[in-house]
């Protein structure tokens, strides 16, 4: 029996520029009337991923930050954050690359521009953001850096292969074709969704995981049922049990209908 659903947001249960559908909204709710635990995990920051559960009414903890960070109504549970030395070799190949980077340090997303890139990646996440170089912010809480590129998604296809090599500390991975993450190593979905296992006492094949894109197959890899959306990239199907419909067709409606009503 499915006791906790650890979904993916973006192109999972919210289609791009659209609101939350009347079926996954209710899916949800009748979840949590069951006693399931609905669990977010995003790699949205803390702050924007806690919009999303008020909106849905959940009561459960956030993962936010790919997994970098758990946060229980203000109680922190997990928290994995670049070091210093990471944050600033980061920041460095950025200047020599001349790509786009958001920081976030201690939940706050900083740009040392106010470019087109930041400009854009906030009105979409309805959060705010402080313009400032990053020499003059105490890098003690990096949650995460997100290199952005909305006009080359090839660029970011051969980052996510070429770096690992190069910066083999940290997780490196592409949230969507035009944004790849770096964080700390443990600031995982799987690694997220494993302390929450531990912590609730919920085992792994009474897990259902379900995402779209590569940053999901570590959050596949830790359910027992593993489902790819119907817009999921091909890497993430390979990994999935399942593939359900489109995020623009309720997917995550009907692979809950297929693992968890028709069953409970």
């Amino acid at each position: 029996m499915i006791k906790l659903i650890a979904t993916d947001i973006d192109g999972t249960i919210l289609a791009p520029a659209s609101d939350f559908t009347e079926g996954v909204v209710t899916c949800i709710s009748r979840l949590q009337d069951m006693g399931v635990k609905v669990v977010l995990v995003t790699g949205r920051m803390n702050k924007a991923a806690l919009l999303i559960r008020d909106e849905l009414g959940l009561m459960t903890p956030v993962v936010s930050y790919q997994g970098g960070l758990i946060n229980d109504g203000g109680e922190v549970l997990y928290e994995r954050y670049l070091s210093e030395a990471q944050a600033k070799n980061i920041i460095d190949w950025a200047k020599q690359e001349k790509i786009h980077i958001n920081l976030y340090n201690d939940d706050t997303l900083y740009s040392e521009i106010d470019d087109e890139e930041v400009q854009r990646y906030s009105r979409a996440q309805h959060i705010d953001y402080v313009v400032k170089s990053f020499d003059e912010i105490r890098l003690d809480k990096v949650n995460k850096i997100l290199a952005i590129d909305y006009y080359d998604a090839e660029r970011i296809d051969r980052y996510e292969k070429e770096l690992p090599k190069i910066f083999s500390d940290l997780y490196i991975i592409k949230s969507t074709p035009n944004f790849l993450e770096f964080s700390n190593p443990e600031g995982s979905k799987y690694c997220a969704v494993r302390f929450l296992q531990n912590y609730w006492g919920i085992k792994e094949n009474e897990t259902l995981t379900i995402g779209d894109q590569n940053n999901d197959i570590a959050l596949l890899q830790a359910g027992g049922i593993k489902v790819a959306m119907g817009n999921a990239t091909e890497e993430l199907q390979q990994v999935a049990d399942y593939i359900t419909d489109t995020v623009y067709n309720d997917g995550f409606v009907a692979a809950v209908e297929e693992f968890v009503f028709s069953v409970n």
